[in-house]
């Protein structure tokens, strides 16, 4: 799973880095997260091309997806871009993916968090309504999944607090829970106690020596000043890749070890 692709550097670092990536480590399932990667905020159609023909089987977005609204159909046709599924009904879009690859059937959810940031519907309960599932304490080990699928889930959130409670509510019912959204990348990553592979972020992809990817002197200006001027993603500098590489169990749906990945030029 890769973190936020912000900007043309991003594009560009992941369509070198990545076919690499999934090669060197046999990956049979890449998840990207792109919802800043059309100069910063939001998608293009021609970015999504770039992000799946680096590799991409699913791309992820959080609340940048509506920045462009020309790519709202984009969501309705392309059934490999998600946007969080707990936004309210009516919304372009779908915020899951079920699909096999490799003889391995994989679930994709993407989902949004809601402190500090707009209070759309629920990320517990749009889970369960997901999956149909419920945590059963005294189950059996590991998650037990919808289908005998691998469920993955990017949570896009601002706070450390909603994301880790996410995937400890999540523990045992989904294979992985990456946070995205904050752009930097945590040294938290482990199994959690009934399997679940988690991560509070996955980091970014894009300019390293920026903030979070965008012109630093922009970002200095807006925390000095507040006033809120439109930030432009980093030009200069080195770029790099980020994310977590997971190795899970096919039969038990369990996380078997993770490692944060971390390429640059």
């Amino acid at each position: 799973m890769i973190g936020d692709v912000v900007g043309e550097p991003g594009i560009t670092i992941l369509e070198r880095k990545l076919p690499g990536l999934i090669a060197e480590h046999s990956a049979d399932l890449a998840v990207v997260n792109g919802e800043n990667a059309a100069a910063g905020f939001g998608l293009s159609e021609e970015c999504l091309r770039r992000i799946l023909g680096a590799g991409a089987d699913v791309v992820t977005t959080g609340n940048h997806v509506w920045e462009k609204r020309e790519f709202w159909p984009v969501l309705d046709k392309e059934e490999r871009v998600l946007r969080p599924a707990n936004y309210p009904e009516g919304n372009p879009g779908r915020g899951w993916i079920r699909l096999e690859k490799a003889g391995v059937c994989y679930l994709v959810i993407n989902l949004q968090g809601r402190e500090h940031m707009t209070p759309i519907d629920c990320p517990f309960t749009a889970f369960n309504s997901i999956t149909e599932s419920r945590h059963v304490p005294d189950g059996p080990p590991g998650p037990v999944l919808s289908g005998g699928a691998l469920t993955l889930v990017d949570f896009h959130a601002e706070s450390t607090r909603e994301k880790e409670s996410l995937g400890y509510y999540l523990d045992g019912r989904a294979s992985m829970v990456a946070g995205t959204h904050t752009h930097v990348q945590t040294a938290d990553e482990r199994v959690l106690p009934l399997g679940t592979g988690y991560i509070t972020d996955l980091g970014m992809t894009g300019i390293a020596n920026g903030v979070i990817g965008m012109e630093k002197t922009i970002c200095l200006n807006r925390a000095r000043n507040q006033v809120l001027y439109r930030m432009e993603c980093a030009a200069d500098g080195p770029p790099a890749v980020e994310g977590v590489l997971a190795e899970l169990d096919r039969d038990s749906g369990r996380a078997i070890s993770l490692r944060r990945i971390r390429v640059g030029p």
